[in-house]
This record gives structure tokens, sequence and C-alpha cells, in this order.
């Protein structure tokens, strides 16, 4: 595999309330390889987002080891803030997320071909509904 797609996003009932991250990741063909859907206890929308971001790049690092080094990974996420932050074009301001930042960055070393994309909500409804799949277990619903 050359490339993989990745759908992240995180979101919390309230802000903060109840929190949940998701992601999906796709082959360069479309397939779904892998998906991530975990309940994240009570934070903010950002934390959320970041934390879906943490534990997919995890994953991605876990299932391709070396051979991420070669390969184009193409992150899509509906926050436009989390996005332009790893671009550099916005400052972290926050406390909660600067050290969640640091840790994307730390994650990224050796995947020299990642490339983050803001894309709009409706393109991100898979990731979307993981991130409610997980809250609404947690919580019973």
């Amino acid at each position: 595999m050359s490339k993989v797609i990745i759908y992240t996003d995180g979101g919390a009932r309230g802000n903060p309330g109840p929190a949940g991250a998701g992601a999906v990741i796709l082959d360069e063909k479309g397939v779904v390889v892998h998906e991530v859907s975990d309940y994240l206890g009570t934070t903010t929308n950002n934390v959320a987002e970041y934390e879906a971001l943490v534990r997919v790049l995890t994953a991605v690092r876990e299932m391709f080891g070396e051979k991420i080094s070669n390969m184009a990974i193409d992150i899509r996420m509906d926050s436009e803030l989390i996005v332009r932050q790893m671009q550099g074009r916005y400052k972290i301001k926050s406390p909660l997320l600067k050290p969640r930042f640091l840790q994307v960055k730390k994650l990224l070393a050796g995947m020299p071909q990642a490339s983050f994309t803001h894309v709009p909500r409706e393109e991100n409804t898979v990731a979307d509904a993981l991130v409610n799949k997980a809250i609404d277990a947690a919580l019973g619903m």
C-alpha cells in the first residue's frame, strides 16, 4: 500500500461534555482497513478532535511500521482549527491543546508525506458516526 486516506473526527456533547473520537483509515482504493471509535470521558470538542488524531496516527504506525516513511498519508478533518494548527497557519493558544499538538507532531515524525485537508462535515460522516457510536455506547443509549 502506497497511500492511505484518513478521516478523523472528535466531538463532545455539551463542550465540555461526554466525548468521543472516531476515525477511519482507507487504502488507496477507498477500502476501509481500520476504524477507531473510542469514548473519551468528559472533555471539549477540540481536545476530542486531537485525541482522534492521536489515536488514528498511533494505529497507522502500528499497522504499517517502517513502511509509513514511504507512504502518502492524507488526513482529512472537518475541524478547521486543528487542520490550520497542524499546517502551522494558526497558533496553539489553549494549554489543553499544546501537549496534544506536540504528541501529534511526534507521531508524524517518520511520515514525511503526511498532509492535512479541511473537509466539510458532509464529507466526514463515517468518522462522525464512529464518534457518536462511542458516546452512545458509553452512555447506554
